[in-house]
């Protein structure tokens, strides 16, 4: 492991949780300004090849998880839709192969983190941003993001562990 390794590692770690806390207290013109900044220093720095899909699928996956639980009441925002809740998945994105690509080997580790860390982190942001979510949006979340941490562990944890 070159010694640049550990740096870049810390501070793709750094980068999304300030990326987190913009978007969470900023609001969604914060947001979308801190998504753009970030996607562009991380492709510049830090990407690898065919990166850019798995923003992609996660900002998708954002908008259609999140979209419909604000759509049937799960999330209550105080106004609007939320931009600044989508811009966090694609944001989680820039980690996988990076300070995150430790967790990816270890199937039911990913899974527990996920079913884990994503209500808190829903719980967490909804604190801080002024949102509601529900029991039951939880319960969804916990779901989505154990299948989703376990279905990236199945894809990305023999290339994690080979690049290490």
């Amino acid at each position: 492991m070159s010694p640049r390794r550990p740096l870049a590692l810390v501070l793709n770690a750094l980068v999304f949780q300030i990326g987190w806390f913009v978007c969470v207290l900023g609001g969604s013109v914060p947001a979308m300004l801190a998504l753009v900044l970030i996607l562009a220093a991380h492709w510049r720095w830090l990407a690898r090849s065919g990166e850019w899909r798995w923003w992609l699928g996660f900002a998708l996956a954002g908008m259609a998880v999140d979209g419909t639980l604000v759509a049937l009441g799960g999330i209550r925002l105080a106004s609007g839709w939320p931009l600044w809740l989508w811009a966090l998945w694609p944001l989680f994105a820039t980690t996988l192969h990076h300070c995150l690509a430790w967790l990816w080997p270890h199937r039911w580790l990913a899974l527990v983190c996920g079913a884990v860390g994503g209500p808190l982190s829903y719980l967490s942001g909804a604190a801080l941003a002024g949102a509601e979510i529900t029991t039951w949006a939880l319960v969804v979340e916990a779901l989505v993001w154990a299948g989703l941490c376990a279905e990236v562990s199945r894809r990305l944890g023999g290339a994690a562990s080979a690049q290490a």
